[in-house]
């Protein structure tokens, strides 16, 4: 026991074998309900306080953070530090990720740098604990030492994480016991979920045939119903095995499916738990279902069954001896939790990674693509065409109509007998003239036309409000950047028989020009370079020299307010997608997609984009 005061950190393990931080608001929750006691049931909705957390539970009993849609387990722990270090003060220190959005370090990183700052030094080397990176407190940006790559880092004032003070223990079980007494044992549950475990229990234990064995004994256990605290890392103790992945006592299929069979070991066999010490390889057991007990299992289930199932969360195929379908994730959860208790074979799948760049490549295996010119091109603020007025433009695409019907003109909305509706700027024309646009043979006053071509780019094109027709060759607003594209020696998922196109966008951030939303302010380029991935198929080919036609016309990226992160005056995509995900797809981003190409080319077409184009553009 130690006497002292201090902040307290909740943290999880995450695949790295790193502590990482709950965000202080978290920190309070979690906390108040260990104040609580036992009357707080014992088990955490994170969704309560952070609806981005929705899916997670934290079991204070297990000491585990249960994911209720993958059903994947990871350590949590109750950390202290010394309230003038950076969480006792509101201090976050956070690093820009490729997204554009902000990542906050490690707890032990941040106060650091934080004591750095503090010191006033002009920077601080990270080496010294394990991270490759120099922070610039002048520039405020981080660099690889490897790579020499910089992000840019920030410094934040947040919620100051909750305080302690007087007797602290070494390790944290939930609740708090007073004393070494032994308490009754607990009356049996009647809930459903308690029921159904226990029923299921007794009937395995029954029907084995044979005895049953003791469990597995380890030195330096805790005794039950107290769990200890993982060490920090480095520490001098190996980290958790990275995965925190659900595991029964059975080793894992080459397919990374974790599957239970009761035949697989004897009843009542533990396997490794977060509380367990290395074994004779040197590795710690990964965290297992069979661990806890009845009444973890039935916290889980409850918390699950409470408030996860109109949690919206995407369903998680279950997988048993007859197949698998997708189910609601709380029952999905549940299943998991009960069958698993039972030692019936019953697996939940893993989650999925994400791949967002293939493999390493040479420069030697970087080739040009057959049948397109150079490897790269740039492209700069092209200027609208001089000398011809609105009225000049239109006269190209329009028909002028003498007898107009007698319908609304769907700009103004005011009848085409009629004058025009239009308050804005005066055009040069005559409020009650009709026009009829010559390809598609849509109807408006002349009037409307010129004052919504005014509105525009003004680049000597027209598109037709009612139709999408575009008349005239469309430019955007794009600012100036490069284009790069060539061939890598991978294949994409869906696209085994050939290799991959790749290319490459760089902007740099800029002042907006008087084409863009807001004329002389400056804008942001987030998550540049971005990286995009086409097949290196007959129709691959044709999707990227469409996709230089728009890069010249400026139509692949403008400047607006990003739909991600809600920033405004940044440089976002344009209505033409891209596939950024290299070897997965779980944001929609990436492959397989059977219908990209095909969308793709439609979406060129849209912004008057075709085979066409190419032609016009060699002209």
């Amino acid at each position: 026991m130690l006497l002292a005061s201090a902040v307290v950190v909740w943290e999880w393990l995450n695949e790295h074998g790193r502590w990482r931080p709950y965000s202080p608001a978290v920190s309070h929750h979690i906390e108040a309900v260990v104040r609580a006691g036992p009357r707080a049931g014992g088990s955490v909705v994170l969704g309560q306080v952070d609806s981005r957390l929705a899916p997670y539970i934290i079991d204070l009993q297990s000491m585990n953070q249960f994911r209720q849609d993958t059903g994947t387990l990871r350590p949590v722990r109750r950390n202290y530090y010394d309230p003038s270090s950076a969480p006792g003060k509101g201090v976050v220190w956070e690093w820009e990720n490729d997204n554009g959005s902000w990542t906050p370090y490690d707890m032990e990183v941040g106060i650091t740098i934080q004591h750095a700052y503090e010191k006033q030094h002009p920077w601080i080397d990270l080496t010294s604990i394990g991270f490759s990176y120099v922070i610039d407190f002048n520039t405020m940006g981080q660099i690889n030492r490897q790579t020499q790559r910089q992000r840019r880092v920030r410094r934040r004032l947040d919620l100051i994480y909750p305080m302690v003070t007087g007797t602290l223990p070494k390790t944290q079980s939930w609740p708090v016991s007073p004393g070494p007494a032994t308490s009754p044992p607990m009356s049996p549950c009647s809930c459903p979920q308690c029921v159904l475990v226990m029923s299921v229990k007794a009937a395995v234990v029954n029907g084995s045939t044979g005895p049953l064995q003791p469990p597995v004994t380890r030195k330096n256990m805790p005794p039950p119903g107290v769990v200890k605290l993982p060490p920090p890392p480095g520490s001098g103790a190996k980290p958790l095995d990275s995965t925190g992945t659900i595991r029964g006592p059975l080793k894992t299929a080459p397919s990374q499916v974790i599957r239970r069979q009761a035949s697989s070991m004897p009843t009542g066999t533990t396997v490794g738990s977060p509380a367990s010490p290395p074994g004779p390889n040197g590795k710690t057991g990964r965290v297992a279902l069979a661990t806890l007990n009845r009444s973890n299992l039935q916290r889980l289930a409850i918390a699950q069954s409470r408030v996860l199932i109109a949690s919206g969360v995407p369903t998680v195929p279950v997988k048993n001896l007859n197949g698998s379908s997708p189910v609601n994730p709380a029952l999905a959860g549940i299943t998991g939790i009960l069958m698993s208790a039972a030692g019936l074979p019953v697996c939940l799948t893993r989650p999925p990674k994400l791949v967002l760049h293939p493999p390493p490549v040479s420069k030697s295996e970087i080739k040009s693509i057959p049948g397109v010119s150079n490897t790269s091109r740039k492209t700069t603020k092209k200027q609208a065409k001089k000398g011809k007025t609105p009225e000049e433009v239109l006269k190209k695409y329009l028909q002028k109509v003498r007898h107009p019907p007698d319908e609304d003109c769907t700009i103004c909305m005011e009848r085409l007998t009629a004058p025009s509706g239009y308050k804005g700027p005066q055009p040069t024309v005559k409020p009650d003239l009709v026009g009829k646009l010559s390809r598609c043979g849509h109807i408006y006053h002349i009037y409307c036309l010129v004052a919504m071509y005014n509105n525009g780019n003004k680049d000597g094109s027209l598109q037709c409000p009612t139709c999408k027709t575009i008349y005239g060759v469309k430019t955007g607003t794009q600012p100036p950047g490069k284009m790069e594209y060539h061939l890598i020696p991978h294949s994409l998922p869906g696209h085994p028989d050939c290799k991959t196109i790749r290319i490459i966008y760089s902007i740099p951030p800029g002042i907006q020009g008087p084409e863009h939303p807001n004329p002389g302010k400056s804008f942001s380029a987030r998550g540049f370079p971005r990286h995009c991935y086409l097949p290196d198929s007959e129709k691959g080919r044709k999707v990227l020299k469409l996709l230089l036609v728009a890069w010249d016309r400026r139509l692949i990226f403008a400047i607006g307010t990003s739909s991600t992160t809600g920033e405004s005056d940044t440089v976002i995509w344009n209505e033409v997608h891209h596939k950024t995900e290299f070897g997965s797809n779980l944001t929609g981003h990436g492959y397989p997609d059977a219908n990209y190409l095909d969308n793709v080319l439609a979406e060129l077409a849209a912004q008057g984009i075709s085979e066409d184009s190419t032609a016009q553009e060699k002209d």
